[in-house]
């Protein structure tokens, strides 16, 4: 499967912008992307990877003033299915539903682009640790009911497929309006924000939307959680395209969609990240390579050692991580669980970054992942994924260095 992309011709790096005034579900986002532009036959297409057996359902709707897009996904012989306010985790019973675990399974083979997959699994990922916390429970005892369980699956699966699609490389959103009151469960009756949403918003700036209605669902919020890289205004961009998802025919005072806005940013661009720091002096050295690894999966952005001289001329080495502050914490315990750390710090930075893009280019080795960033005079500089190019030097028993330049002259190509 491939996804076109036309930003050889433009400037600057594609950004999504999601105004989350009326809250997040699943469904809504797909449906903005789909009202972005996002074509549905190569969405249908796409979606059949994954042996799910579904029906798509889009309409053109109006909440209040605004026309928006509606998606239903409907299960065949399930009858009418009710959203993701029920996708609810439990322990035990599996015959009524999916595990996290055949979910996983489910994904990882199914015909994806790795793009894709990756950010559904991090989605599924986030809602099942949730749930699993909410319930007190294993994750691997997290299940999801059938209907809800297809319902989440083409959703997560969606979005990541619409923002591969469309090429976009950045993901901000508003702070996220939470609405008040009960939510009826397969648990009984729930407060609002349900358990697992709230669970998911840690970090998270939110407002209150002043209604009694569930706003975001544990999908939305799981989805949020996972793709967004910033909580913001609408950053700097000249802006492309416009598009609205419907969530259900709800009459509380304002339009229940939310918006997305499609841009370019042009030139340097800035955002704010947090910095965590830890010093470490007895941690066996064989093992950084390890915490690093964990750091990543987390959603590290970066990750340094430096050598230090500490108290009473301990050699020590100062870990040193970059992390959007929705991911602080996540990052933060895997420091403490996977090294000797018995405190961390942390502080935001602010961050000036060049436009950058990630290209996956046909060389003789297979497709190889290209990082292309471009300097204020709009050159391009271009390096290749290290990981993707050991592996095809590995697989075609060549040298690292040929894969390498030989992927980095197909990306200026």
């Amino acid at each position: 499967m491939t996804h076109p992309r036309s930003r050889r011709q433009a400037t600057g790096r594609r950004v999504l912008h999601l105004d989350t005034f009326a809250g997040m579900a699943g469904n809504m986002f797909l449906g903005a992307l789909l009202d972005l532009g996002l074509r549905r036959a190569d969405l249908e297409a796409d979606l059949a990877g994954l042996g799910v057996d579904h029906k798509l359902v889009v309409k053109r709707v109006h909440r209040g003033a605004i026309a928006a897009r509606h998606v239903d996904v409907r299960v065949p012989g399930a009858g009418k299915r009710a959203r993701d306010t029920h996708l609810k985790g439990k322990a035990g019973h599996a015959h009524h539903g999916r595990s996290h675990r055949a979910i996983a399974a489910l994904l990882g083979k199914a015909k994806l682009p790795p793009e894709v997959r990756d950010r559904a699994l991090a989605c599924f990922a986030a809602l099942a640790h949730a749930e699993a916390k909410v319930h007190g429970i294993a994750v691997e005892k997290v299940h999801f009911h059938e209907v809800g369980a297809v319902d989440a699956i083409v959703d997560i699966t969606g979005v990541a497929i619409g923002l591969a699609r469309l090429g976009i490389e950045r993901v901000t959103a508003s702070p996220v309006a939470l609405g008040s009151g009960t939510v009826e469960t397969e648990h009984g009756t729930l407060p609002l924000p349900a358990p697992a949403t709230l669970e998911l918003l840690r970090g998270i700036p939110t407002v209150p939307a002043h209604v009694e209605w569930e706003t975001v669902t544990p999908t939305g919020a799981a989805i949020l959680r996972a793709v967004v890289d910033e909580f913001r205004t609408l950053p700097a961009m000249t802006i492309e395209a416009i598009g609205h998802g419907a969530g259900n025919d709800r009459d509380f005072g304002m339009p229940n969609v939310v918006r997305a806005v499609l841009g370019r940013e042009e030139g340097v661009s800035s955002d704010r990240i947090v910095c965590l720091e830890t010093n470490l002096d007895d941690l066996v050295p064989e093992h950084f390579a390890f915490l690093m690894e964990r750091l990543f999966e987390a959603g590290a952005l970066d990750v340094a050692l430096q050598p230090l001289q500490m108290k009473k001329n301990r050699p020590g080495i100062l870990v040193r991580v970059l992390v959007r502050p929705a991911e602080k914490l996540d990052v933060a315990r895997q420091l403490f669980a996977e090294s000797t750390a018995i405190g961390v710090r942390a502080y935001e930075v602010d961050r000036i970054v060049l436009p950058r893009e990630v290209r996956r280019v046909a060389t003789p080795y297979g497709r190889i992942a290209v990082k292309v960033v471009r300097d204020l005079d709009g050159r391009e500089m271009f390096s290749a994924e290290l990981d993707d190019c050991v592996k095809a030097a590995r697989k075609h028993g060549a040298s690292l260095r040929d894969v390498v330049r030989v992927a980095e002259e197909a990306a200026r190509g």
